[in-house]
């Protein structure tokens, strides 16, 4: 007999012998009815943070006929185990995709493709993960960025490099697919329990790697440093690519799986008249504290204890604004025990990333806080009203951010007091950022309508985690790429609405905000490839 259990809570210093008895004292039941047992879903309570908990589901397993004393079997949740759902299997002929872009999107389509006994061919721009990190390295301790291999652009995606979280609010049965494999390449079970599961950027690395090896055992033709200059079509419908050395390769599909700062590539769909939007999207700063000062205000008493790890938070708050009455300012891509990286992708821009190891040991902790831009506020701002005008503005912020210091691809940086109280003293707080922090007044940087709506926001922000707001917390700019300033509308069988088996995917696109909702949605689109659509 197997039943769940739901809000059941659970003391970080209670043992399993304890947890044991309160399980069976919570169903009624003797000690002796109870086989074995285990936690399927797991969450941190700490609004309470001297009284602070996990807050499990659980399932048991009980012997047959079980007896519960005080009430029925029918008082109780019949358990439901969620399985991983299974993509279909290929119904279409044995036909050829061609999908561009090795980030979540662009892996787990061409898995289930290559695993549907489907031909594919996966187009990535940038390096293995290996020659990547040498890359991303000499970016760190030297300044020089090679805008092909970077924190954006390679094998993985820019999610290889903040962190590996793998929280979505999305539903989709396809999920539990999606961790499922993560696991079976190399992650913990655990991801399939924790409310908030992360890999890390150290195993995410490694997990990379082993779908790129079980990839090429399928047959995948698998492509680096070869970049998209064209789509091919006829009459309506996508037939192949152009790369930049002129070769051109032809398919039954093609999959769009490029990330969101895969700017020429936008540029030029746009010049081939492929349906494309401005969206709303959000611009800001990394803001640096002390991790124990993040978890002495999250965790109180049990700030350090071992079955807790590194904490994290959320916060939000809306700003009156005369445009758009309320400003959205909030925490995004929190990095507890994390370092902030530089993440540019063109010559002379400079912008920045939050990601984190597995352990999440470095003492400090990242967040990027930023502010809501609509395309309103773009075109109000003189950038146009063309589907590209978001990436204008990126761009106008990211070579400013660049001008600001002296060292290429220094980080301008201003504590957060000094932010708040518009007095630039020319002093920062320890960072650890690579290749090194430069003091700038970042009121500079931004025009007044985000400069002062993440200046209210930062004071709130206070107000919720006391001490926020601090002489030994630093603020780095610029946080530019939080998503996709753009989404490439899609039609019938997630096919662009003016260009037949198109699959605008993940990310980049404009319908994913993470590395599971990219590949749920790389994952959609090979289930329609696959279902012969």
């Amino acid at each position: 007999m197997l039943i769940r259990i739901t809000n059941f809570k659970v003391s970080p210093d209670e043992t399993e012998e304890g947890s044991t008895a309160r399980l069976c004292a919570h169903l009624h039941i003797q000690k002796s009815s109870l086989i074995t047992w285990k936690v399927v879903r797991r969450a941190i309570d700490a609004r309470k943070r001297n009284s602070l908990s996990f807050v499990c589901s659980i399932e048991c397993e009980l012997i047959d006929n079980t007896s519960f004393e005080g009430g029925e079997l029918s008082t109780r949740s019949a358990c439901y185990v969620p399985r991983p759902e299974s993509l279909p299997l290929s119904t279409a002929q044995h036909e050829h995709t061609i999908v561009i872009g090795a980030g979540p999107a662009g892996l787990f389509a061409a898995l289930a493709l290559a695993e549907g006994d489907q031909k594919v061919t996966l187009l990535e721009r940038g390096k293995p993960v290996e020659t990547r990190m040498r890359d991303i390295g000499r970016l760190r301790s030297r300044g020089e960025l090679n805008t092909e291999s970077n924190i954006c652009f390679g094998e993985g995606g820019a999610g290889t490099y903040t962190d590996g979280k793998l929280y979505t609010r999305i539903k989709h049965p396809f999920v539990r697919w999606v961790l499922a494999r993560f696991i079976d390449f190399g992650a913990r079970d655990d991801i399939l329990i924790d409310a908030h599961p992360h890999l890390g950027t150290d195993r995410l690395i490694r997990i990379v790697r082993n779908m790129r090896l079980h990839l090429l055992q399928l047959g995948v033709d698998y492509h680096f440093e070869t970049k998209v200059t064209r789509i091919l079509q006829k009459n309506g419908t996508a037939t192949g690519v152009q790369l930049a050395n002129g070769e051109e390769i032809q398919a039954d599909h093609i999959i769009l799986a490029t990330g969101h700062s895969a700017r020429d590539t936008f540029e030029q769909l746009h010049q081939q008249g492929i349906a494309m939007e401005a969206k709303d999207f959000a611009v800001g700063m990394r803001a640096e504290h002390a991790q124990a000062w993040v978890d002495q205000n999250q965790y109180g008493s049990y700030a350090g204890h071992a079955k807790l790890g590194a904490a994290e938070y959320k916060l939000t708050h809306q700003v009156a604004d005369p445009y758009i009455q309320k400003r959205g300012i909030y925490s995004f891509c929190m990095c507890p025990g994390g370092l902030i990286l530089p993440s540019p992708t063109e010559e002379g821009h400079m912008a920045v990333n939050g990601m984190s190891n597995a352990k999440r040991s470095s003492p400090l902790a990242n967040s990027g806080i930023v502010a809501q831009v609509t395309v309103e506020d773009i075109r109000r701002h003189g950038l146009g009203d063309d589907p590209l005008c978001g990436i204008h503005l990126q761009r106008e912020l990211e070579k400013a951010c660049f001008a600001m210091t002296q060292n290429p691809y220094a980080a301008p940086t201003m504590r957060v007091s000094d932010y708040v109280n518009k007095k630039a003293t020319g002093k920062v707080a320890f960072s650890r950022y690579k290749p090194n922090v430069e003091a700038a007044d970042l009121h500079a940087l931004f025009p007044k309508w985000l400069a002062e709506p993440l200046r209210q926001g930062l004071m709130q922000f206070d107000r919720k985690m006391k001490g926020y707001v601090s002489d030994e917390a630093n603020l780095l700019a610029v946080e530019s790429r939080t998503s996709s300033p753009i989404r490439l509308p899609r039609g019938q069988h997630m096919q662009s609405i003016n260009l037949q088996r198109f699959y605008p995917v993940g990310e980049g696109a404009g319908y994913a905000g993470g590395i599971v909702s990219a590949a749920v949605d790389g994952l959609k689109a090979a289930q329609q490839i696959l279902m012969n659509d």
